[in-house]
């Protein structure tokens, strides 16, 4: 069992490695942490995959593209350094890589306007941002000011997130291409491949082994659906489902061909350009990129650290964590040093409540992962070997762990249980935890306001829920600006 912050257990430290991540303090093991810290890893390890897909899949305004192999480096060398970089300064488990809101956003939006050496100098710009606005406790101001409900509510929120991305990951919720219904199951209403078959045979697995309470559940069950993945295709050689084939695995095919060894490309490190093209690019689009690259980066990685504090028995009744400041700190530099690396935006990944789940609750799990990420630099063909359909699993039994929270909160008060309503269903339903906040926000303050409650809402609130409406609004405002 678990403590509450700057709170120990009975039991005395046992080495100077225990006392520096308070690994018995917070009702820990070496074991706990290690197995939480390869959950953790295995359920991000398709960002190393994933984010070179985005990434490399659009020419910027020049006609340039980013390679593949040079990407999938950079992003597993960012990942690597920032998630060991957190867990040894905040001691906390919470996972670092190329956040996919921000990367897509770069790729679909950004790269339109500028080049991609440009687009990551922004991205630096945006983390310099975040930095200045933790580390004079601007942002730890803001984040108190939100009150207990919708800190709560972030965390369903999430939850209902994560199970959204894992079902569809695995295939078992697909979009039908027509007005009404818009998404579905499977493939015409039913489960008619073998990768989501595998995806169900392995929740209900896992499942079953976390409600047994079986140490390692999570891990177990990521194993065995792996190992089954791999006899699959062995047997049936289903193939990439990008090839046309639409029984195929998703994102990555759990076969190893040829050397499981490759040397990291780290040609993109420091591939940043800050000397932007006026003449192409106005300074206001400028601006509001920006301006967007921190409402996402700012708000989201609040919600998921909120998120994945409670789920580890970490945040106190206010929704604060240890380290906080530091931790904010942190995750702007991740931000940095994603840019730096052209690797994208590096923040909190929300796939970190599975190593929790697991019983990860110190930074030694964030060293564990930190350390598979950088052995990924090398061992690309290996960490792909985990199919996506297989990861999902582990993401909706986290999903469902994190919907728990919304125990805590009172929702007889419709004054309270709209906002929370929207946080909760906004986040899955447009694929943005940045939106979900902001519409949580925004309909907290109304509602608040228009019931009688204005007084109580908190100055930093009303600014930040001014932001989010110019954050909703960007569109048309650059439009009207002339960007």
């Amino acid at each position: 069992m678990t403590t509450a912050p700057g709170t120990t257990t009975t039991s005395a430290p046992k080495s100077a490695l225990d006392r520096f991540f308070s690994v018995t303090a917070r009702g820990s093991t070496f074991g706990a942490e290690i197995r939480g810290g390869l959950v953790t890893f295995v359920t991000m390890a398709y960002i190393v995959i994933l984010n070179p897909i985005i990434l490399s899949g659009s020419a910027d305004v020049e006609g340039n593209t980013l390679p593949f192999p040079a990407v999938g480096a950079a992003t597993a060398l960012a990942a690597g350094v920032m998630t060991i970089a957190f867990g040894l300064v905040t001691r906390l488990p919470f996972g670092f890589a190329a956040g996919l809101g921000i990367n897509a956003f770069l790729a679909f939006s950004v790269v339109g306007q500028v080049t991609w050496p440009e687009a990551m100098a922004l991205v630096v710009i945006n983390g310099l941002v975040i930095v200045l606005l933790a580390a004079t406790g601007l942002r730890k101001l803001i984040f108190d000011a939100v009150p207990l409900q919708l800190k709560l509510a972030i965390t369903v929120g999430i939850g209902l997130f994560i199970a959204f991305i894992g079902f569809v990951n695995s295939g078992f919720v697909t979009a039908t291409g027509e007005a009404s219904p818009p998404v579905g199951l499977g493939v015409g209403g039913s489960v008619a491949t073998v990768p989501t078959l595998l995806f169900v045979v392995t929740l209900v697995l896992t499942g079953i082994l976390v409600a047994l309470r079986v140490k390692g559940g999570l891990l177990i069950g990521l194993a065995v659906g792996t190992v089954l993945a791999v006899i699959a295709e062995a047997i049936w050689h289903l193939g990439a489902a990008a090839d046309g084939n639409a029984g195929g695995w998703s994102l990555t095919v759990p076969a190893l061909t040829g050397s499981p060894f490759s040397l990291p490309d780290l040609s993109l490190v420091g591939a940043v350009d800050f000397g932007f093209d006026l003449g192409r690019v106005s300074v206001v689009a400028l601006v509001m990129i920006v301006f967007t690259l921190v409402f996402s980066n700012f708000f989201d990685a609040m919600g998921t650290m909120t998120g994945l504090a409670k789920e580890a028995e970490l945040a106190d009744e206010k929704g604060d964590f240890p380290r906080i400041k530091s931790a904010l700190i942190v995750e702007g530099l991740g931000a940095v040093v994603g840019g730096a690396t052209s690797s994208s935006s590096n923040t909190v990944f929300i796939e970190s409540g599975a190593g929790i789940g697991e019983g990860a609750r110190t930074g030694l799990a964030n060293v564990v992962t930190g350390g598979m990420f950088l052995l990924a630099m090398f061992l690309t063909p290996l960490t792909s070997i985990v199919p996506t359909e297989i990861a999902a699993a582990a993401l909706v039994i986290v999903g469902a762990m994190m919907m728990a929270q919304i125990a805590h909160i009172d929702l007889g008060d419709f004054r309270v249980l709209l906002p929370v309503f929207l946080t909760v269903t906004v986040m899955p339903l447009t694929y943005s935890i940045a939106n979900g906040i902001g519409a949580g926000f925004v309909s907290w303050v109304v509602v608040q306001a228009f019931s009688g409650r204005a007084r109580r809402i908190s100055p930093l609130l009303w600014i930040v829920a001014a932001g989010f409406v110019v954050f909703f609004a960007r569109g048309p405002i650059q439009a009207l600006l002339g960007a």
